[in-house]
């Protein structure tokens, strides 16, 4: 069964950063386009970055950066000039394809918080 794995995750001051990771145990990993999702209590999972098999990106949000070693099946999120409003549950997810649209993905992380203090 595949299984994705998030860390990274804590308090930390705004203005700073942060790099998030997530370990993934399936076959064929190189194979699959990774994201990080993000999700605050009572609103909706919100696309945050992905990264294609071959390394190309789609990152709305320039302070954020996306990276992976497929040889160590791992894809980390880097978090620059962190907000207040970045507070939020963290979650890396496996699909077949870049998107942004939660319903793309197949396999999703249990998710790491990540606060922002003023």
């Amino acid at each position: 069964q595949v299984q994705l794995q998030e860390s990274g995750g804590g308090l930390v001051q705004a203005g700073g950063s942060l790099r998030l990771s997530c370990v993934v145990s399936a076959r064929a990993f190189a194979n699959y386009a990774m994201a990080w999702f993000r999700q605050t209590p009572g609103k909706e999972r919100e696309f945050v970055a992905a990264i294609s098999p071959t390394g190309g990106t789609y990152i709305p949000d320039s302070r954020f950066t996306v990276s992976r070693d497929n040889a160590k099946h791992t894809v980390d999120l880097q978090m620059n000039s962190l907000k207040p409003e970045d507070t939020a549950v963290y979650y890396c997810a496996l699909g077949p394809v870049v998107a942004p649209y939660e319903r793309q993905y197949t396999s999703w992380g249990q998710g790491t918080q990540v606060t922002v203090s003023s």
